[in-house]
């Protein structure tokens, strides 16, 4: 799979080709993670929200793909935002309307503590609220963010999430700690 992402990267439309059997089912699982987070009656469907994403990553003709952890991270970000942009759309059309739920809970990974949940309120955010935190983050420490992409948005394990960065998966856990508990102050309301 890299060797084929590194020729798809150099511009081999075959290799291209090759691959998509390959990832597709990789790709529609990471789909219906993002669509089980949504409301029930999302209209988008993780067949839809594939071939979106596929169109997305297909115009990356610049990219140099390194490792099968890189091209899943990308995936996830081009589901991000087309799930974004089509709650925002949504939210323009509703003003305000029945926005798109994520629930805190699934940001959870193995070895994580999860963060005291309030005494009251829901425990989801809407996921324009959830990006909006993300490019603040950005901000202040973009390697967070890139924690997050992998581990909540592409469902990396922590080792893959350190292979894919190239650092230790002690340094991961630190920063997936660190990223979720700045987030759910941010989301929360609270100075982070």
């Amino acid at each position: 799979m890299t060797a084929l992402l590194a020729a798809w990267g150099r511009g081999d439309a075959s290799a291209y080709e090759r691959l998509v059997p390959l990832v597709y089912a990789e790709l529609r699982e990471m789909a219906g993670r993002y669509l089980r987070r949504e409301r029930p009656d999302h209209t988008l469907q993780p067949t839809a929200l594939v071939h979106e994403a596929y169109l997305r990553l297909v115009d990356q003709t610049s990219a140099r793909w390194s490792n099968r952890e890189q091209f899943f991270a990308i995936a996830a970000q081009a589901m991000r935002r087309i799930l974004v942009d089509h709650a925002r759309g949504r939210d323009a059309r509703k003003r305000g309307g029945d926005v798109v739920k994520v629930p805190l809970a699934d940001a959870g990974g193995p070895g994580v503590p999860e963060p005291a949940a309030p005494s009251s309120g829901p425990t989801e955010v809407a996921l324009v609220d959830l990006d909006e935190a993300l490019h603040e983050l950005a901000g202040l420490d973009p390697e967070l963010v890139r924690v997050v992409e992998l581990r909540y948005f592409a469902g990396l394990t922590i080792e893959e999430t350190a292979s894919a960065r190239g650092v230790s998966p002690a340094t991961v856990k630190r920063e997936w700690a660190a990223a979720r508990a700045w987030l759910f102050r941010r989301l929360r309301g609270a100075a982070p």
